[in-house]
């Protein structure tokens, strides 16, 4: 039946390796599980009833995009609520319910009316090719930058944010900033104060992992990925239990096992406002679902033309097949992600280390997307794998992505300059779209101002100009 559905033995990979591979996809991006109600919520703040709304929204939002990328597209890549779009979604109900004076879950429920009119048009535009011609319109040099940009960007999320760890005053610290930048151990125990001996435990358990990873790989075990993350979460585990006397599996004991979905019904729903949206002004609202257009379609380019190229998926013009299907998982995940209650769904960038698990097919997404839904009944067991276990897979996929530099032609200046700007912006910026878009107009303009103008397409031109638009009219 799989290789009926998923052509597995045309893709060189089995059944067993594409559930190894979507498992691995699960557990290096099962943070966004309780991490994206937590930020759409205040972590908690606006109560238990929209915190449990978004929970299960984020479950079923992202399992209604895979299943989409499964079946439709059969390609591996996993959905979620995107990270950065949820900050930026927090931001404008916040600012609703400024403006307005309503509730900040009639703020909610007014943001969500912005979410669905832009899921509706990427269905659109999807239908009607219309996004895969923005794809086919990137430069091929900044196409092949994407996936090492892709790469730093994992890395600093590895040893990052990621791994942060918190003191008993609520201040994050940073594995490359707060441990390795610092002068002396002494001065880094001095700044970190309690959340020092947390983080040595956390860098260790995170280069144990990674270097696990690393020796499995070498040594062929498909699996390497998902084995050093479990082998790291034993380590950090055993930690925990004999230096801090941490049961980390105590919560599990009291945890809640029953799925909230009153909440869900009572607080984000089908409960669209637009009503309270048209309180906060047409322009604002057109230029909020713009920026949100802009920065998912950009993410989700990217994110899939990086992680095909490291798959090989990709053609030699730099094209994947079947694109426009992936795209379009993309736009129904956002529209199912509105009439549940979350954020813009967009493919993951973590989807990357399930493709260096060995998954080819869509079945990788399938089994992703199972384990989601399951999380429904299960999300105590998501919520005890520890970061540091996450950040050793993101680090070494990240390595790996960065090696697609060699394709990039160093004698070309036009390039080489989008392609170095990428490198930068988008671990800085933590966006993916926003890398791509400063990339598209260094080409252009270098192109123009050396006179070669003409070997700029006119969507390249647009997309840079809108861009532009973004960067410097756009707040």
């Amino acid at each position: 039946m799989f290789e009926k559905i998923f052509k597995l033995k045309d893709n060189n990979t089995s059944v067993r390796t594409e559930v190894v591979a979507g498992l691995t996809t699960f557990m290096t991006m099962a943070y966004i599980i309780a991490l994206n109600p937590n930020l759409l919520t205040g972590f908690g703040a606006e109560g238990v009833e929209l915190w449990n709304g978004v929970f299960l929204a984020t479950c079923i939002a992202s399992a209604v995009g895979m299943f989409v990328m499964a079946f439709v597209a059969n390609k591996p890549f996993a959905m979620a609520p995107g990270m950065g779009l949820n900050s930026f979604f927090a931001v404008v109900v916040a600012n609703i319910a400024a403006i307005t004076g309503m509730t900040y879950v009639a703020s909610f429920q007014a943001a969500l009316c912005i979410i669905l009119i832009e899921g509706v048009v990427f269905l659109i535009l999807s239908v009607l090719n219309v996004r895969e011609k923005i794809v086919e319109a990137i430069p091929l040099g900044v196409r092949l930058g994407i996936a090492p940009a892709i790469g730093l960007m994992l890395m600093n999320i590895g040893l990052g944010s990621n791994a942060g760890v918190y003191n008993s005053e609520g201040n994050c610290f940073y594995v490359m900033r707060d441990f390795f930048g610092a002068l002396t151990p002494s001065l880094a125990k001095s700044n970190m104060a309690d959340g020092y001996n947390p983080m040595v435990l956390t860098v260790a358990t995170m280069f144990i992992g990674l270097f696990v990873i690393i020796i499995l790989a070498q040594k062929g075990v498909k699996a390497a990925v998902i084995l050093g993350m479990l082998i790291s979460s034993v380590v950090y585990w055993a930690g925990e239990a004999i230096f801090f006397k941490i049961n980390p599996f105590e919560g599990l004991k009291t945890a809640s096992w029953l799925p909230p979905f009153g909440d869900m019904a009572s607080t984000t729903l089908f409960k669209f406002n637009f009503s309270g949206l048209l309180d906060v002004g047409v322009f604002t609202v057109v230029t909020l679902i713009i920026t949100f257009c802009i920065i998912d379609m950009f993410d989700t380019i990217g994110t899939l033309v990086g992680t095909a190229s490291r798959a090989g998926m990709l053609d030699k013009e730099g094209k994947m097949p079947k694109m426009k299907e992936a795209l379009l998982a993309d736009a129904v995940g956002t529209v199912a992600g509105s009439m549940t209650g979350t954020s813009t769904v967009t493919t993951f960038v973590e989807s990357a280390s399930g493709v260096e698990a060995g998954g080819r097919t869509g079945l990788t997404a399938l089994t992703t997307g199972i384990i989601f839904l399951a999380c429904i009944f299960i999300a105590p067991v998501a919520a005890i794998i520890p970061p540091a276990a996450t950040s050793a897979a993101l680090i070494y996929v990240g390595v790996l992505m960065i090696t697609g530099l060699k394709n990039i032609d160093f004698s070309d200046i036009a390039q080489v300059v989008p392609v170095a700007i990428m490198l930068l912006a988008m671990p800085i910026s933590g966006s993916i779209g926003h890398a791509i878009g400063l990339g598209l107009i260094s080409y252009t303009v270098i192109k123009v101002f050396t006179g070669k103008a003409k070997e700029v397409s006119i969507l390249t031109y647009v997309i840079s100009l809108i861009f532009l638009i973004k960067f410097f009219l756009v707040v």
